[in-house]
This record gives C-alpha cells, structure tokens and sequence, in this order.
C-alpha cells in the first residue's frame, strides 16, 4: 500500500505539473488558437469561389481537418479566441480554485472578460457561438452565431465561477443564456421534444445536445428557484433516454447521417445524466447511466491505454476522445469509484504519445503516424478540463484509499 500511495502522490505532482504548463502555453498564445474546423475563417477563402459552394466549403474543411501539416499560416487563417474553449479553461480553473488545489484567479478574472466580449450580437440574451463559419451537411452556420452547444458550455461555466466567486453578474449571464435556450431552441411535438442545433431552424433530435441543455436548465432551477426550466429540461432528457439502444449506446442523433456512435458524446450524455440526477435529488436516469458507462468502458478503452473515437474501430485516436476517456470516469467515481484506473491509464499514455514539452498536446495519432497540431479549443481546452477534473477526484479524501487498494480497475477491449 505504500507505494500504492507513493504513486498516487507523484501522479498528482505530474497532473499540477502539466496543468502549469498549459497554463503558460495558454497565456503565451492570449488563449487562441486554430481549431479542427476553421477553414472558413481563411482570408484566401473570402475571396475565391469555395465561398459560394457548400461541397467545396466540406471539402476545405475536411483538407485543413485532415492534413498532417498545419496549412492555415499560407491560407491566411487566424488565430482566434473560440468562447467555448474560453468557457472550458474558465469551468477547470474554477473547479480547482474550489477544491482548494492551485488558485488562477487573474487567469479567471480575464476570460469572464473575454466572454463578455466575445457574447453572440442578441441583445435579448446571452449567449455564444464559435469564432468561425462551418457548415453542416445542410446549412452553414455563421461566425459567432448563437449555438446551444456553446452557450451551455460558456453558462456551465459562468455557473461554475458564480459559484465560487460569488459575483452575482455571473448568474445573470447564466440565467439569461438558460431563457435563450428555452425561448428559443426549445420545441416540442407530441412525446417528441428537444433543442433545436446547430440554429434555431434546425429541429433534428441531437441527444448530447438535449442532455447539455437540460443539465445546465436543472442547474438554473436550483440556484433561481425557477422550476419553469424543469418541464422542457426533463422532456428533452426523457425523450433522449429513452432512445438508448438495448446495450447501452446512443446515436448521434436522430438524423440519417447521425447513425454513428462516438466516444465523447457518450461521455457528455453520461456526465449530463449525471449532473441532473445530482441537481435534482433524483434517481430518475440511473440505470440510464450504469448501463451507459459499462458501455463506454467496454467500447471506447484498449488495453494500452489508449481509447477509441468510434465504438467499432480504434484510428483516428482523438485528443478529445482521450480527454472525454479521461473525465467521464472521473465525473462518475462517486457512482462508480474503482474505474478511475481507467483515467489515469488514458492521461499516462496521452503524455507518452501526444504531449508536446513546449506544454500542449497534439490532434490525432493516425495507424500511420501523428497529427502534432494543437487546437486550442479541440486539444487544450478539452485536456486541461480532463486534468483538472481528474486532480479534483484524485485528491478527495475517499480517493485516496481507493486509489491505493486498487489502482487500476478496467474492462477494456483488446
């Protein structure tokens, strides 16, 4: 048991460690950076005729998306702040200045500033969106027009920072991004109900996107008293439930193109289950869950320690799957506490393949080698959340017996 212990404490300096260099890595940049999917944002772009074909503007994204070399410095595509990674950095930051492990409260102080800033042009709500165009299969979405993805992630995390710092505009922000998603994504046919995504127009059935929308709306309740947020919240993550496949998976979505199960939006449908049970002393979604993670664990993990972006092959390894693989576990130990092995296995393999000493982490592994990008959004938002939430868990009394008495606990596939 001792060395057991002895790990764990050395774990937990390597996790502050990184945490530390992202951080300064973050700063180094003012917080921007290129993102999977901002070709759009090229000034070369702007004035070819890419910009008036819809197959030409998925081809370009997918080339920039998919290129092992960086193009976008030569196709004069910026650097930009993106509000949900913003939000993201603002949430990790929050939770450990609460957990009492590192305090960056200039850091926090500097992003509710930004996202201030950079809220979408509705003087009627807050809310956010990306900082560049992408199009769908269906529609183009503009530069910094609204979405429910992205304001529940920015809402999620002023609530975070409302609830340690106490700054009551914070809730206000959160509040009036909660009234936009429900006065204006929010619909509702007969049993069928849920939040409209990528806009407002777009009334396709997203199941991430419902769960996201509805924990944040639970979140509201409870600190507003607003229990008018609780019908469309529970509708939308009833319907969604209930279309969970037998063995534990969701979908995408509804959608003919939307027939794929990935790894990260399990991940978020699980931790969004998880907080509406929390926030309403409920039970309602357990099973939803137990059979949902036992999924997840028995798809996504490798016994290398890697994981799986879609359930059924293991390439492209995804930083984002990587970081999902690690927080879900770590959102769920209080139900589930002896699978955190599965966390750290992922974050030791994530340093061994895909940290970059100049502090971030790249893209992809590839079967045939590596995408060394860092996306600042995609890769380093998304690790530095899974960090700090797994450094939260690790560092709870109850852990630290778990954590010696057995260290790894999985049930990976091969």
């Amino acid at each position: 048991m001792p060395v057991s212990v002895g790990v764990r404490e050395s774990l937990l300096e390597e996790l502050k460690a990184v945490l530390q260099r992202l951080v300064e890595y973050c700063e180094a940049n003012d917080w921007a950076g290129y993102d999977p999917y901002d070709a759009l944002n090229s000034g070369v772009l702007q004035t070819s005729l890419l910009q008036n074909s819809r197959f030409l503007r998925i081809a370009f994204t997918q080339l920039l998306k998919r290129s092992p070399v960086n193009l976008r410095p030569a196709l004069a595509v910026p650097k930009t702040q993106n509000p949900k990674a913003l939000g993201l950095f603002l949430s990790a930051i929050t939770k450990l200045a609460a957990a009492g492990i590192v305090n960056y409260e200039p850091q926090a102080k500097y992003l509710t500033e930004r996202l201030e800033t950079l809220r979408s042009c509705d003087p009627r709500y807050w809310s956010w969106g990306y900082s560049f165009p992408w199009q769908t299969r269906t529609v183009i979405v503009p530069s910094g027009a609204p979405n429910l993805v992205c304001t529940a992630f920015v809402a999620g995390a002023l609530l975070d920072a409302y609830e340690y710092y106490g700054i009551s505009r914070y809730l206000v922000m959160a509040t009036s991004a909660a009234e936009y998603i429900v006065n204006k994504l929010y619909w509702c046919d007969g049993g069928v109900a849920g939040f409209a995504y990528p806009l407002p127009t777009v009334r396709n059935q997203v199941h991430n996107a419902n769960f996201l929308a509805a924990a944040l709306l639970c979140r509201l309740s409870r600190h507003t008293g607003d229990r008018n947020f609780l019908g469309p919240a529970l509708k939308a993550a009833r319907f969604s439930a209930s279309r969970q496949n037998p063995d534990g998976s969701w979908l995408y979505g509804e959608g003919v193109s939307q027939s794929f199960v990935d790894n990260f939006h399990t991940g978020f449908n699980l931790c969004a289950l998880h907080t509406i049970m929390r926030e309403l002393h409920s039970d309602e979604f357990e099973e939803n869950v137990n059979s949902g993670f036992r999924y997840y664990r028995e798809h996504f993990y490798l016994r290398n320690g890697s994981v799986r972006y879609f359930s059924n092959h293991t390439y492209p390894i995804d930083i984002h799957a990587v970081a999902q693989s690690i927080i879900t576990p770590a959102v769920l130990s209080d139900i589930s506490p002896f699978h955190i092995g599965l966390s750290t296995s992922v974050f030791h393999w994530a340093m061994t393949h895909m940290w970059n000493s100049n502090g971030y982490f790249y893209y992809r592994v590839l079967r045939s080698g590596t995408i060394r990008i860092p996306y600042m959004r995609w890769s380093e938002a998304w690790m530095f959340v899974a960090i700090a939430q797994l450094l939260c868990t690790l560092t709870q009394p109850t852990m630290a017996g778990i954590f010696a008495s057995s260290p790894v606990t999985t049930t990976a596939c091969s």
